[in-house]
Formats: C-alpha cells, sequence, structure tokens
C-alpha cells in the first residue's frame, strides 16, 4: 500500500487519519507520517493498516504495468 493508496481508501471510507488509526491500532503519528511520506511504517504496522481498510471493503489490486489501486467493496463493513 501506497502514500496515496492510503489517503485514496480513507477518502472513499470518509475515514479521517485518526479513525485509520484506531481501526488499525497504530498511533495516530503512524498514520500521519506515512501519508505525508515522511517515513514507512514497520511491516506489522502498515499491515494493520491495510487489514483495517480491506475490513471495511477496500480491495488494493496491482494492475499489469505495476500501476497499483483501490476499489471500494459496497457489500462489507
Amino acid at each position: 500500500m501506497t502514500p496515496e493508496q492510503s489517503r485514496a481508501a480513507r477518502g472513499w471510507l470518509d475515514w479521517s487519519q485518526d479513525e485509520l488509526a484506531t481501526r488499525s491500532r497504530v498511533a495516530l503519528s503512524t498514520v500521519r507520517d506515512f501519508e505525508k511520506g515522511r517515513r514507512t511504517p514497520i511491516a506489522n504496522n502498515l499491515d494493520a493498516m491495510r487489514r483495517a481498510l480491506e475490513a471495511a471493503g477496500i480491495a488494493f489490486t496491482d494492475r499489469p504495468a505495476g500501476i497499483a489501486s483501490v476499489k471500494s467493496d459496497p457489500q462489507a463493513d
């Protein structure tokens, strides 16, 4: 997951950075710094953030040219 994907997924879900931090059980500074490109979280935290978004209906996919995208699943959450 990239910082851009994280911001887009939160936008689709209408989540604040605080909401993502709470749902993924990571520090707000972790989400904030990641989305601003200041640092990459440790693998466990990044995975927790991704799982929280996926649990709410976001699906991360890789396109053939290596371009990553996200899509929302209206059936989830």
